[in-house]
């Protein structure tokens, strides 16, 4: 397989995106998981207790998300640096590994997307029993 140096750069604006919607993630996680603290200070209740757990969860995945997607993006642009030297049989094992990086990302975001899906049912099901 031959490698030009547009074919890692392509990835640039899809890995910046997806990084983006991760900090976006994670941003809005941090905040609930400080404003459950306090709740769970002043009640000590199990549930909250359950949902701190969970968020933890999600907020690893998040973080392991963030270092895919990142070492996809720095291998792109080491890709890059190899075509531009010629290295094109290294260039093109990197960028592979590039492309599995950013499928290991994906995976773990549909894994953290299933959690947060899970934790909300948990809470309309609460709703409907009342």
């Amino acid at each position: 397989m031959h490698l030009d140096i547009t074919t890692p750069a392509l990835f640039f604006s899809a890995i910046s995106l997806i990084l983006l919607a991760f900090t976006n993630r994670f941003l809005s996680l941090a905040q609930l998981i400080r404003n459950l603290q306090e709740h769970y200070l002043a009640t000590s209740s199990e549930k909250v207790f359950a949902q701190i757990q969970n968020l933890r969860k999600r907020l690893y995945l998040i973080r392991n998300m963030q270092i895919y997607g990142v070492s996809s993006l720095f291998l792109c642009v080491v890709c890059m640096l190899f075509v531009f030297f010629n290295f094109n049989g290294i260039a093109s094992f990197t960028f592979g590994i590039a492309v599995i990086l950013l499928l290991i990302s994906l995976g773990l975001s549909i894994r953290e997307l299933v959690i947060s899906v899970y934790a909300i049912d948990l809470h309309l099901k609460d709703i409907e029993k009342k």
